[in-house]
């Protein structure tokens, strides 16, 4: 069996969680290899909706879910998690779920460094969730974070923790004029926390590393999307995390040449939230006819997502960066109805035509997108399930797109739940 990467090929908010439901069936265990839970999967399965942010969406279908050690992890999100897929009859402990103990954690002081910054930028902010995702990631690289093995050994865990507040409370006192903690409080609370996960905390590498010698296969699950990519996105207007496939082995400790196939997950069309350059985004009748139809609401974060045409460009870009094997393209329905379909092709800057997107991705906010038109089409795509029948004009664009971005479009979706989908190749039967 195959061991599959699915990401983000957009910036994030692409159908993600319904494809790796529809994928579970076929795998053995899932893992969540980056982020935190300013990401979040929504799926729907037999007509009922499950939103996750942490857990791997794998633990809807039952499997083997493990949250790997390139996640920063903030334990009262998943402790709520956790009591949320109870309430809705999903068991945690019969999935066989486990944690990285190498996980970073993310503190109370994050999340108020996180407010305070985005706050003090004013109207050049980034457009964070807030969440303390950023300052946790930068412990992590300044080797002064907290990780989850930390709680379990207080000695240890007391003098980070002293260490961190000395340094952490000096900034949010004299830097943001914001409120300071004290290591009473976040001691007690986190102890606590320490014991409802323990029974879930263990060595995912090596987890991971006994499942694919007896043989099973593993499912790797993004959060994000290329375009968020701390290296490869739209810096600085990017998450905090490597959210391309090569930081699917370092985030979880599986080796590269243990990855069979990469799907890149993205829209029939283009979305991103917060700031940040977009080039094809659209703010007329037909943006908000793609925001209304497509519900292009955050699963996480409730905020509205800015829409526009599909970018090949940025296509390209995901595709040379994660080595994309083939494509699932989602909500093309979303597009029914429509008289003529754009598709932006390349960039013009000063008169010259870019087919690649430009070293330093703020150029992007100065390119000027060149436009295919294709015809739309009137009949509805909704739960088609065979490629064979969709509208001609939608095979077509489809086909274009396949052109365009070099990868064919192995998975179709047209509906939000799992049989509204046309699987044209299984990513798990794929070989090298």
């Amino acid at each position: 069996m195959a061991n599959v990467i699915i990401m983000g090929a957009q910036w994030g908010d692409e159908g993600k969680g319904k494809i790796v439901d529809l994928l579970t069936e076929q795998a053995d265990a899932v893992v969540r290899f980056q982020g935190g839970h300013n990401a979040g999967h929504t799926l729907v399965v037999d007509g009922k909706k499950y939103v996750l942010h942490l857990i791997p969406s794998g633990i809807i279908r039952g499997k083997k879910c493990f949250i790997g050690n390139g996640v920063v992890l903030d334990p009262t999100a998943l402790i709520d998690e956790m009591q949320e897929m109870a309430n809705l009859g999903v068991s945690i402990t019969g999935a066989g779920f486990k944690i990285s103990a190498l996980t970073h954690l993310i503190m109370p002081y994050h999340r108020e460094l996180d407010i305070a910054r985005e706050k003090r930028k004013g109207k050049g902010k980034i457009g964070t969730t807030g969440r303390g995702i950023g300052p946790t990631y930068e412990d992590k690289m300044a080797r002064r974070g907290i990780r989850l093995s930390d709680l379990y050994n207080r000695q240890v865990f007391e003098a980070k923790l002293q260490e961190n507040l000395a340094y952490h409370n000096f900034m949010l006192e004299n830097f943001y004029n914001a409120a300071t903690f004290t290591l009473e409080s976040i001691r007690d609370d986190y102890l606590r926390m320490a014991d409802t996960l323990a029974p879930f905390v263990d060595d995912v590498g090596t987890l991971l590393a006994d499942a694919m010698d007896a043989g099973q296969a593993i499912l790797f699950e993004g959060a994000q999307g290329t375009m968020l990519d701390v290296d490869h996105g739209t810096y600085p207007y990017v998450t905090s995390s490597s959210v391309v496939a090569g930081g699917a082995c370092s985030g979880s400790g599986v080796g590269p040449t243990h990855i069979d196939y990469v799907l890149g997950v993205t829209k029939a069309y283009t979305t991103r939230v917060g700031s940040g350059p977009f080039p094809t985004e659209l703010t007329d009748a037909i943006g908000k006819h793609l925001y209304t139809v497509g519900h292009e609401v955050g699963a996480s974060t409730g905020r509205p997502r800015r829409c526009g045409w599909f970018d090949a460009v940025v296509l390209r870009h995901a595709v040379r960066a994660n080595g994309i094997t083939g494509l699932a393209l989602t909500k093309l329905d979303v597009l029914d109805g429509l008289k003529t379909i754009k598709i932006c092709v390349a960039y013009q800057r000063n008169g010259r035509r870019m087919e690649t997107m430009p070293a330093d991705p703020s150029i992007m906010d100065v390119c000027e997108p060149i436009f295919e038109e294709m015809p739309g089409w009137s009949e509805p795509t909704v739960g088609i399930e065979r490629f064979e029948d969709l509208p001609q004009n939608a095979r077509d664009y489809i086909q274009r797109l396949e052109s365009l971005t070099g990868v064919p479009a192995d998975i179709l979706s047209t509906g939000p739940d799992r049989v509204q989908t046309i699987l044209r190749r299984n990513p798990f039967s794929h070989t090298r």
